[in-house]
């Protein structure tokens, strides 16, 4: 028996993004589902390369989230502790296994894998079967510019400079020179629905629109795209999404999440009700409850933005 055509397709960043998209494959089968993941934030360090974004996705998927959000369930920091006794400066703190996932990743990566492939190979050591599609195989890294601290890196910003905004420059470096992969792009054709998860509209899902060509095979698309806002109770759950909405000039609203994909979308769903502009083309808009704090919420939510972008179609 052939396999069912994997018809659902999520745009992801963080938590959000892997907190959805763990709720399509409850909702629907893991079979049905495809994730492009943000790769912009990745960071070579402690002699791996770490995929944050990849990675928590996969390990909600997986089952192995630690209820802390990040990371595996129940991993332990030996390594961590062991570099601060050596004098390391250690602001980037990575468990046991979660270090020796990303140690196998950059193993892989020597030996001639693709990002994609070294990917597919780590989830299917842990039975993990959703495709967790890298959204290029060429480096594009996120750099944010702060009025007090000048630029850095992503992960720098988010942990060394604890997320404090303003923000006043975002790049994403290497984009103009990558491309989506044969993946990716077999995954945007092959979808019937495509979800903008509730990631960070600037940082997380930015990066993966600027890879190019990307955003314009999504437009070519024959699946309708919407966006799921992740404000939800007119605030902002978890990170920096109301600065990098602020360096926008977008409101930190649902409404300025649908001005800021713009003529991506073909709807957008969120947990308070969205006007049409007063000028330009109306936006179809569902209000529904969006917080996903257990398993009935995000299948919920799951179940709701599915149907919602098939009534588009």
């Amino acid at each position: 028996m052939s396999e069912p055509a994997r018809d659902i397709l999520l745009l992801s960043g963080g938590t959000g993004g892997a907190k959805l998209a763990l709720g399509i494959a409850e909702a629907f089968g893991p079979q049905r589902l495809s994730v492009i993941a943000n790769s912009a934030d990745d960071i070579e360090i402690y002699g791996s390369l770490v995929s944050p974004d990849p990675d928590l996705v996969s390990f909600w998927l997986g089952g192995l989230i630690d209820e802390r959000g990040w990371g595996l369930r129940g991993d332990t920091f030996a390594v961590m502790d062991g570099l601060r006794e050596l004098g390391e400066e250690v602001w980037f703190n990575l468990g046991d296994r979660d270090l020796a996932w990303c140690v196998k990743r950059s193993a892989l990566l020597a030996g001639g894998d693709t990002a994609t492939a070294a990917l597919a190979r780590l989830n299917g050591s842990i039975g993990q079967s959703v495709p967790v599609l890298p959204m290029s195989e060429q480096p594009v890294r996120t750099w944010v510019s702060t009025p007090e601290g000048g630029w850095c890196a992503f992960q720098e910003f988010m942990i060394r400079r604890g997320a404090r905004g303003p923000i006043d420059g975002l790049e994403f470096r290497g984009a103009d020179q990558a491309k989506p992969t044969a993946e990716v792009l077999a995954a945007i054709a092959a979808a019937r629905t495509i979800v903008i998860g509730p990631s960070n509209p600037l940082a997380s899902i930015a990066p993966i629109l600027a890879v190019r060509g990307l955003a314009e095979a999504l437009r070519g698309a024959a699946a309708p795209v919407i966006a799921v806002s992740p404000i939800v109770g007119g605030a902002v759950l978890k990170g920096p999404t109301a600065a990098f909405m602020a360096f926008a000039g977008r409101e930190c609203s649902g409404a300025g999440v649908r001005e800021h994909y713009g003529d991506l979308l073909d709807g957008i769903v969120a947990d308070e009700q969205i006007e049409s502009p007063p000028a330009g083309p109306a936006l179809a808009a569902l209000t529904t409850a969006t917080r996903m704090d257990g398993p009935q919420e995000r299948q919920a939510l799951a179940r709701a933005a599915v149907s919602f972008a098939e009534s588009l179609a």
